[in-house]
């Protein structure tokens, strides 16, 4: 099983970017899935996640901006992301718990896609 990224790229502050990530290889269902982010010399942080039969947690700093969702198959997940600011410029990462042929879980990361803000 891999996480497939998709969606980054360069936008003006106040802009909208859609992630996406997609589950590929067999696997029973999408447990856990969301996205953080690295800035250059910071740790990653946590921006969102989905936990099937959970509230959808979200980062007091993208709260109101950035939604999640998960496609209706269940093998893919999105990140819309609305209000960009300049501080928001980073790597972002799909991350997601999968429950996988065998019914083990497993935790797995997307290969990061770059987002960049410009003022």
């Amino acid at each position: 099983v891999q996480l497939v990224e998709s969606g980054g790229g360069s936008v003006q502050s106040g802009g909208s970017l859609r992630l996406s990530c997609v589950v590929s290889g067999p696997f029973f269902r999408i447990t856990k899935m969301g996205w953080y982010r690295q800035a250059p010399g910071n740790q990653r942080e946590l921006v969102a996640m989905f936990s099937r039969g959970e509230i959808t947690n979200y980062a007091d700093a993208v709260k109101g901006r950035f939604t999640i969702d998960i496609d209706g198959a269940g093998t893919a997940g999105y990140q819309q992301m609305n209000s960009l600011k300049p501080e928001e410029p980073a790597v972002y990462y799909c991350y997601a718990t999968i429950l996988e042929l065998g019914y083990t879980q497993n935790d797995h990361w997307g290969q990061g896609t770059q987002v960049t803000v410009s003022s």
